[in-house]
């Protein structure tokens, strides 16, 4: 028993840790930054003011996590961010295929306890930095509400995360708030101060169908008046959480300090929307519903960006704009909103973009005036417009990854941020970040020391790519579809196509590409052809007789025509689809994208696949075999498609497709890193929205590898991951790696993107 009657004046505990950074910050950003900065031998501390981790993914707040991908409803083709945010959603849905945001907490949690060199402090907020310097950063003091504990950190490195900025504004680091002038910048989407200059909060509340009628009586300080809200009529009883993005507020006020004040004006509507679905009797479905979730704390958008040796503005997205110090890329639409929220009579978001993905420079990523200050998450150095796409947290996500990887090398190299942009340091960073499946456009891997660069790779087959035959099932050519392929250089082959007409017409079809290499976007029409047809099934050949000047995609066009069918097949590639000029309002894309002329972006249509169960490929063939999916493609250094697959493809027909490395000497490997294709189009939204499989249906689940006796060293017969990192107790000493694999299943045949091998496990 403890007893205290003294006067004297108490203190809190206190503890003091140091470690080699400090991350603020546990939304998905601090979360990705923590773990890689980790796995390359950092002692982390990851200070979390929240019970949980995830940030605005989490259960708390609900909002899914997306990034370039953007629902896919942009022509971001195979975009989804690699790295740990990729195995964090490929993990999800292999274990969270529904969507339940309570799950997503665990496997967050799941994923930083397994990281020995992360000590994770729950519910401690950080409220005070001691400086060394004017420019340096000593230490940070945090208070765990749960523990009635004071901690302070000390580390040479530090990264804010925090979303608000709190270690960025109480060091005195340079930032903005609120949005530019038009003038600054040469920016078109530049906001009036009518429009405004902040994005606000939102809350989302999730119902359930209880199957007994229910009734609901609303608090007192509910809206009463459901036509403040001026779009109120696109209410619906059977949509529930973050479908309801545009149900935000306070873009007019402090997004810092008011939040507790723009908290509860969003649980004003949202107990007001309820009560007008319930009792208003609009809604007779809503009968047998309840309320089963609303959040506590909103999920917060905009407050303060901080600025870095380069601040990124619209003309860096729009433009595609290189950059040598590129480590993450962006791919969601300059997603702008109105101030007033969900009560302006304007739409709820003002969405534009960009032609495909965008660079994103590590010179933004650190304080310009704060030397041991590492940026991630939504508060880098951008511009208002900027912010607008980078702000998403798939992207906020593979920004922490270059961030940890930073430190990472600083730790090394015994330099601060600023430093790893001299010399030679940037390509060991960029080169270090793809080593752990960060893509990075335009940039290749090479690992010197790699054994399987060194190795004659051979395999049991190859995909002989002539396209697809089968027809399995046709649909009407109801909206313009494409067939995405894989070409070489020179002149095309003619194309077989199955048809079935209707009634006499006429198929209208083209061959168009991208402007620019690594785009998905067909502004350039090569040729077109206009093919008389008679009632019944045929079969045509599309001759265009024009030449491609390099490698890379080319997308086979077909105009709409309600009197055609179009014949499709059940068989998949990896890196090969077929994608559609249909519309996507989730993300403003109305099969086109027509700008007012002072925007400042471009106009070109959006080709997009559909989602599985369907996004069958159009059974076309042609009779020139292609090469694309060669054993070559495994040491190419890029791991998903861009211009071409960037994969070995086994032939379905092999029965043990097989891929095998032979050195002329006995190599001893500590280390194998398998590449698998987990489908990196598909947007793997966390929350909400559920998925049609566990597992990407490209996949090679099963798989034995032996050594050049024979003897089985690793074998699996589960694997659902993009990266299977093998690691040996002992080094394996061999002159051969073969590796077997099944087919994933009878529709797709194995593939692998890339093999390495390493004889010290780093």
């Amino acid at each position: 028993m403890i007893t205290s009657n003294t006067q004297e004046k108490r203190n809190l505990k206190h503890i003091q840790y140091d470690s080699d950074l400090i991350v603020t910050g546990g939304g998905m950003s601090g979360i990705c930054t923590a773990i890689t900065a980790a796995r390359q031998g950092l002692n982390v501390i990851l200070i979390q003011d929240r019970p949980v981790l995830g940030g605005n993914a989490s259960s708390e707040v609900r909002l899914w996590m997306l990034g370039a991908t953007s629902h896919m409803g942009n022509n971001n083709r195979w975009s989804r961010e690699g790295g740990v945010i990729d195995e964090i959603l490929v993990e999800n849905t292999y274990r969270n295929p529904q969507g339940n945001p309570i799950i997503l907490d665990m496997i967050l949690m799941d994923k930083v306890n397994q990281e020995k060199n992360i000590r994770l402090f729950l519910n401690t907020a950080v409220y005070h930095v001691e400086k060394s310097a004017a420019d340096h950063i000593e230490s940070v003091r945090a208070f765990c509400s749960q523990n009635s504990t004071l901690y302070t950190f000390h580390s040479p490195l530090f990264c804010d995360a925090s979303g608000d900025g709190i270690v960025g504004f109480l060091a005195g680091a340079a930032f903005r708030m609120g949005a530019e002038g038009r003038e600054e910048f040469g920016e078109g989407m530049a906001p009036s101060k009518e429009y405004g200059e902040l994005l606000g909060h939102s809350l989302y509340f999730y119902t359930k169908d209880t199957g007994i009628p229910v009734s609901f009586i609303p608090p007192a300080f509910a809206l009463k008046e459901i036509s403040q809200i001026p779009r109120f009529k696109q209410f619906k009883a059977n949509e529930h959480g973050c479908k309801l993005w545009w149900v935000e507020y306070g873009g007019r006020l402090d997004t810092v300090h008011d939040t507790e004040t723009i908290k509860w004006e969003l649980w004003k509507i949202i107990y007001g929307v309820w009560n007008y679905i319930k009792n208003s009797g609009n809604f007779p479905e809503s009968e047998t519903l309840t309320l089963e979730w609303v959040g506590m704390i909103p999920g917060k958008r905009e407050s303060r960006r901080f600025e870095g040796d380069y601040m990124m503005i619209q003309q860096d997205l729009v433009e595609q704009r290189q950059h040598p110090d590129a480590v993450a890329y962006g791919g969601w639409s300059i997603d702008l909103h109105p101030a007033d929220g969900v009560y302006s009579e304007l739409p709820g978001c003002n969405q534009w973009h960009s032609k495909g993905i965008f660079d994103i420079p590590y010179r933004s990523l650190y304080s310009k005036n704060i030397r041991n200050l590492l940026l991630t998450g939504r508060l880098i150095s951008v511009s208002h417009v900027a912010f607008g796409a980078t702000r998403v947290m798939a992207t906020c996500a593979y920004v922490g990854q270059a961030v940890g990887m930073a430190a990472a090398l600083c730790k090394e190299l015994q330099v601060l941020p600023r430093q790893l942009t001299l010399d030679n340091h940037m390509k060991q960073l960029q080169q270090r970040l793809m080593a752990e499946g960060q893509h990075i456009p335009s940039l290749v891997l090479h690992e010197e020391h790699d054994l399987a660069l060194q190795a004659q790779i051979s395999t049991s087959s190859e995909l002989p790519f002539t396209g697809f035959g089968d027809v399995c099932l046709w649909k009407p050519l109801t909206i313009p579809s494409a067939q995405l392929l894989p070409m070489k250089k020179g002149k095309l082959p003619v194309f077989q196509l199955a048809l079935q007409v209707l009634q006499d017409t006429v198929l209208e079809a083209s061959i168009r590409i991208s402007e620019k290499a690594g785009n998905f976007t067909p502004d350039i029409t090569l040729a077109t052809r206009t093919i008389p047809l008679t009632k019944g099934t045929t079969s045509i050949d599309l001759n265009f007789d024009t030449p491609l000047a390099s490698d890379g995609y080319v997308f086979l066009t077909f105009q709409s025509n309600p009197n055609i069918q179009l014949g499709y097949t059940d068989q998949r590639v990896t890196g090969v689809m077929s994608v559609f000029n249909s519309f996507n309002k989730a993300v403003s894309n109305n099969g086109k994208q027509i700008p007012i002329t002072s925007v400042g972006v471009d106009e070109f249509e959006f080709w997009c696949p559909q989602r599985r169960p369907d996004g069958q490929n159009i059974a076309v063939t042609f009779k020139q075999q292609l090469d694309t999916f060669a054993s070559k493609q495994l040491k190419n250094g890029v791991n998903r498609p861009v211009t071409t697959t960037n994969a070995w493809v086994a032939n379905p027909k092999d029965k043990t497709p097989t891929v095998v490395l032979d050195w002329d000497t006995p190599q001893e490997i500590a280390r194998i890193d398998l590449w698998f294709d987990t489908d990196f189009d598909h947007a793997m939204e966390s929350v909400l929205m559920s998925h049609p499989e566990n597992i990407m249906p490209f996949c090679v689940r099963a798989y034995t590898i032996k050594d050049s006796s024979g003897k089985i060293i690793y074998s699996t017969s589960d694997n659902f991951r993009t990266l299977n990192r093998i690691t040996f107790t002992e080094p394996i000493r061999t002159e051969r790696l073969s590796i077997q694999m099944m087919h994933p299943s009878d529709h797709v045949p194995a593939s692998l993107f890339d093999i390495r091998c390493f004889e010290k496990n780093k």
